[in-house]
């Protein structure tokens, strides 16, 4: 199986390809800035705005399986169009579509939990590139999986665990928000699910979180014991009333996918825990 995974330089791309490794792949990934540290994968450069460069890349790699872990935020021509036009390549080739999508497309209001089947009402910028990227996927290549994830954590190279470590040493201003509720993912959990679903013939929607919803003060608390910090030393605030863009609580239901998947998706308290294995 030829697989090509965009944004491999990611930290959700680079547990790909270290699990396509494990799994004795020899895959390709592309890289916008600079090539992915593992030398066992094919980088190639990519700029998903270049619909030229695109298709020299596929021509080189003839993917198979493409799984698109590309985070552009909330750049519009690379988040939403770059989907697109990954979504329109992938229909147009046959090859196998991932689409790796956000909780960023739900406003967190009105609703306890989001299914599978909850449409998209984004309130940020981020958000609606995701939603339109889910829209044009689904429309185009109606054959391709979309999964949506949380916050993806593990190995204490997240951005959210680099910031807790840096707010107990003091060495950045900011604070915890403890009304901003999510469903934390540990990366190779995720990454293991989207290999289950890429090597199955399954279509539609997938939500690929943790069944812990937390917030993200509540996260920093078991990092922070994790590491062997001291979580009073987190400061805390509430997010509402800031004036921040985004919903505050957005709660991935998960459970009809994890029916589905062999892969286990393990809640935040589980995987940070101080005796859990492969934290």
């Amino acid at each position: 199986m030829t697989v090509l995974i965009i944004g491999g330089n990611g930290f959700l791309g680079a547990e790909l390809v270290r699990q396509a490794v494990s799994a004795g792949l020899h895959p390709a990934a592309t890289f916008h800035s600079r090539p992915g540290d593992d030398g066992r994968a094919t980088w190639h450069h990519l700029n998903l705005r270049d619909p030229i460069r695109l298709e020299k890349v596929l021509d080189t790699v003839a993917p198979a399986v493409l799984i698109n872990a590309s985070s552009g935020g909330a750049d519009w021509a690379v988040t939403a169009e770059g989907g697109l036009r990954l979504a329109q390549a992938a229909a147009g080739r046959s090859i196998r579509l991932v689409h790796v999508s956000s909780d960023a497309v739900f406003s967190g209001t009105g609703r306890d939990r989001y299914i599978e089947s909850c449409l998209p009402d984004p309130l940020t910028p981020y958000g609606a590139a995701k939603a339109a990227a889910e829209t044009a996927v689904r429309l185009l290549y109606p054959d391709a999986a979309v999964a949506r994830t949380s916050l993806i954590i593990g190995h204490g190279r997240s951005e959210h665990e680099r910031l807790v470590h840096a707010l107990a040493a003091g060495t950045l201003q900011g604070a915890l928000f403890t009304d901003d509720i999510r469903c934390p993912v540990h990366v190779t959990d995720l990454a293991a699910a989207l290999w289950e679903i890429t090597r199955s013939d399954a279509a539609g929607v997938f939500h690929l979180a943790g069944p812990d919803a937390l917030s993200r003060y509540e996260l920093g608390e078991l990092i922070a014991r994790r590491d062997g910090l001291d979580p009073a030393r987190l400061p805390s605030a509430r997010r509402s009333g800031t004036g921040l863009p985004g919903g505050l609580e957005v709660r991935l239901d998960s459970r009809t996918t994890q029916q589905r998947l062999r892969t286990r998706l393990r809640g935040a308290r589980e995987f940070l825990s101080a005796n859990s294995p492969g934290r």
